[in-house]
């Protein structure tokens, strides 16, 4: 994952997603083609004007030969990959993120809507930012930003050169880091997750790189009842995710 060239643009559609693309600083907005004439969507135009955004207004056959999929009548462009930080930012994020800062830390998920996914579970979850490596990751394309529902557009992503480094240094900032795996010691569950965690997921094919493996404090698996080996990256990360929330919540 790289930071966009000039000109590598794509569209983005769906009246959440493109709504927090405008209001983002980072999302880069070029401009936006609408086609409603409703309170909502004169609500976008005039904040993407406010805002110094081109708006062009377009048919409906336009918008679907613009974009696969339902798009609500609205799309932007946006420079693809914009908004994604890096090491440096990612120090700056920990060093304000609290006492109990929470991660999710995706290592070979190269599908954008699993991406997505996990972007808009882990914002809905109170993560303050996503990793992923440089290299053999999902870029934040159109699919993934509109998966995510706005989530790519309010929380970090961070891509990291080094994965290995990056885990250290989070030891080192005395997070606990707990990769995801089958072959746990044990479940997530027995697990405290009340500190700053580091959750760690792989692809599902390969699961976890044999390094980032050793890197971890802890291995734990779902607990899985049926007959299925395992659990779609995103909806694995949803439910390890809120295990986190669940344990953090006050009351008895």
């Amino acid at each position: 994952m790289t930071r966009p060239k000039a000109g590598q643009e794509h569209w983005v559609g769906g009246f959440h997603a493109v709504t927090s693309a405008v209001r983002s600083e980072q999302a880069q907005v070029v401009r936006l083609a609408v086609d409603r004439r409703d309170r909502r969507g004169r609500d976008l135009e005039r904040l993407c004007r406010e805002l110094g955004v081109r708006v062009e207004r377009v048919s409906r056959e336009t918008l679907d030969a613009l974009l696969e999929g339902s798009h609500q009548g609205v799309a932007v462009r946006v420079a693809e990959g914009a908004g994604v930080r890096n090491e440096d930012d990612l120090e700056v994020l920990l060093d304000g993120a609290g006492p109990a800062p929470l991660l999710l830390i995706l290592e070979g998920v190269t599908d954008p809507r699993n991406l997505g996914a996990c972007l808009r579970s882990a914002d809905a979850a109170g993560a303050c930012a996503v990793i992923v490596p440089r290299s053999r990751s999902a870029p934040l394309t159109a699919a993934a930003r509109k998966t995510a529902s706005g989530a790519a557009e309010t929380l970090p992503l961070v891509a990291v050169s080094n994965l290995a480094r990056t885990l250290r240094d989070l030891e080192a900032r005395g997070f606990l880091r707990v990769g995801l795996a089958d072959d746990g010691a044990g479940t997530l569950w027995d697990l405290s997750l009340t500190g700053p965690v580091a959750l760690v997921l792989g692809a599902e094919e390969t699961g976890l790189r044999r390094l980032t493996r050793e890197l971890c404090d802890h291995l734990a698996a779902l607990p899985m009842a049926g007959t299925v080996e395992s659990l779609n990256v995103s909806v694995a990360a949803g439910v390890a995710l809120f295990e986190v929330v669940r344990q953090r919540r006050p009351g008895p």
